[in-house]
C-alpha cells in the first residue's frame, strides 16, 4: 500500500547562528510536509532572511530571482528581512508568502493555506519549540534570548527583533540534555544580544553554563558575541572551567572613543583593553566585532584605531565595512567614508588580526580538542578550543569524532596534522 508523498520544503538561511536556530525551530515544527535538501525537490522554498546589511538584503533578493527562474516552489520569505523587507517583496509578488519572527512556530499552518499569506505578527514572543536534532552539523546551536536593548546608532537589529528578552532556562536547559542524548558534545549559545540572557528573569549567564555543564555527554560550550559591559566577576570565575571554549568573542565595534561616541556604543577603549589582556592572561583567544568607514571615522581617527588595535590581544575579527540602513541614527549622519577607503580600511586591520592569529598559534603548545565536522577529498576540518580550525589528512573517517592532538603544522591560515 503505498503512502501519499509530503510536500517537499527546501530550506535557505542566511546570516547569523541565531538565524541557524531559527531554521531548526521552522524545521521541528513541520507535521504535513517533508524537509528536503535539494531544491529541485521542493515545493515550497522557505528563504530564512538576514537584513544587518545592504549585502545582505541583496543576497536574498539573487537567491529569489535564482529560484523563481529555474523552479516553481513557492517562495515563503521569513526572518529580519521579512520585517525590513518583505512588504516590498510581498506587493510586487516576488515570494508566495511573508511571515515573521513570531510565526515560525506556525510554519506548518502556514504552508497549508492555498492563498498568499502576510504576517509579521510580533516583537514580544519566545519560542519554546525544543529542537532535538540539527541536521547535518556537529555541533549544536542554542538559542538562549532574543532582542536587543542597545540602541547603536548604526543598528537596523533591536527594530525587527525587539527588546531584549530570555528564554526559559528550564526550555534551554531540556533542550541540551535531549542533544546530548543524541549524540552532540558541543554547544553554541547564540541571541541577538547574548549577554543580556537573565537580566529581566534574574538568572545569571553564569548560572546558566553552570547548569548547562552539569549536563551528561556535554563536551564544550562556546558563546555568541557578548558585550564588555556584560562580563562580570561571575562569569569571570568561569573561564578556567575544562568545558569552557577557550576563545570568546566580544564586540567592540571601534577601538576610538570618539567613533565610539559616534556610534553610541557603551565600551570605551582604556577598560576594553584592560578585560581583554586580563582575559589573554588566561589562555584565552579573544575576538571581536569592527565596523569600518563608519560616518565620522577621519583619516586621523582609524590611525588612532588601527594603534590601539595593535594592542590589543586580539586573534578573530569579524570585520564589516559600514551598511546605511534606513531609520538608524547613523544614516542621516554627514562625513560620509568613501566606499573604495572603507574596503582598504577593512583589508588592513583583516590582515592585522590574522597576523596576530598566527603568532597565537605558534606560541599555544596546549593539546588541541577538536571536533571534527566535514570532509572533502580526505581532508578533515574541524575546530581547536580556540576557534582556530585544524585541516586533518587522513585515511580514517574522523566526522563527527572528537581528537587530541598536537605538534601540528602552523601555517597562515591554519594548522595542519597528518594522522
Amino acid at each position: 500500500m503505498s503512502t501519499q508523498r509530503k510536500p517537499g520544503v527546501f530550506f535557505k538561511t542566511f546570516g547569523c547562528r541565531t538565524n541557524q536556530f531559527d531554521t531548526q525551530v521552522m524545521m521541528a515544527n513541520l507535521r504535513d510536509f517533508a524537509v528536503v535538501h535539494d531544491e529541485s525537490e521542493a515545493d515550497f522554498v522557505v528563504i530564512n532572511s538576514c537584513t544587518v546589511t545592504n549585502a545582505a538584503d541583496s543576497s536574498a533578493r539573487n537567491y529569489i530571482n535564482q529560484v523563481k527562474k529555474k523552479s516553481d516552489a513557492k517562495i515563503v520569505f521569513a526572518g529580519c528581512g521579512a520585517i525590513s523587507k518583505g512588504k516590498e517583496l510581498f506587493e510586487q509578488n516576488r515570494v508566495f508568502s511573508v511571515f515573521g519572527h513570531s510565526q515560525k512556530q506556525n510554519l506548518n499552518a502556514i504552508l497549508k493555506q492555498s492563498s498568499p499569506t502576510f504576517d509579521l505578527g510580533d516583537l514580544k514572543q519566545i519560542d519554546d519549540t525544543v529542537v532535538e536534532d540539527f541536521i547535518g552539523k556537529s555541533r549544536a546551536f542554542i538559542k538562549i534570548q532574543e532582542g536587543c536593548d542597545f540602541e547603536c546608532s548604526y543598528c537596523i537589529i533591536p527594530s525587527v527583533r525587539g527588546a531584549a528578552r530570555s528564554h526559559k532556562p528550564q526550555t534551554i536547559l531540556r533542550q541540551i540534555e535531549k542533544l546530548a542524548r543524541n549524540g552532540y558534545g558541543e554547544f553554541i549559545l547564540t541571541g541577538t544580544n547574548v549577554g543580556s540572557f537573565g537580566k529581566d528573569i534574574d538568572y545569571p549567564l553564569s548560572l546558566l553554563l553552570q547548569n548547562i555543564s552539569r549536563i551528561k555527554g556535554v563536551k564544550r560550550v562556546r558563546l555568541g558575541s557578548l558585550e564588555p559591559s556584560q562580563i562580570d566577576d561571575a562569569f569571570m570565575e568561569l573561564l578556567d572551567e575544562p568545558w569552557m571554549a577557550k576563545h570568546l568573542h566580544i564586540a567592540l565595534q571601534h577601538t576610538s572613543d570618539e567613533m565610539l561616541r559616534i556610534m553610541r556604543r557603551r565600551n570605551r577603549f582604556e577598560k576594553d583593553l584592560a578585560l581583554f589582556e586580563r582575559i589573554a592572561d588566561r589562555g584565552y583567544a579573544l575576538g571581536t566585532d569592527f565596523i569600518a568607514g563608519h560616518p565620522g571615522e577621519s583619516e586621523k581617527l582609524w590611525q588612532e584605531a588601527m594603534q590601539n588595535a595593535q594592542m590589543l590581544p586580539l586573534t578573530h575579527i569579524h570585520c564589516f565595512t559600514y551598511s546605511k540602513r534606513d531609520n538608524t541614527a547613523s544614516a542621516a549622519m554627514k562625513e560620509e567614508v568613501r566606499g573604495d577607503v572603507a574596503k582598504a580600511r577593512r583589508a588592513e586591520l583583516v590582515e592585522l588580526i590574522k597576523a596576530k592569529n598566527y603568532d597565537f598559534r605558534k606560541r599555544c603548545t596546549t593539546p588541541l580538542q577538536v571536533l571534527v565536522e566535514s570532509e572533502k577529498e580526505g581532508i578533515f576540518t574541524g575546530y581547536d578550543q580556540y576557534f582556530n580550525p585544524l585541516k586533518i589528512r587522513s585515511n580514517k573517517d574522523l566526522k563527527h569524532c572528537w581528537i587530541e592532538v598536537d605538534d601540528v603544522q602552523r601555517e597562515k591560515n591554519a594548522n595542519f596534522k597528518t594522522l
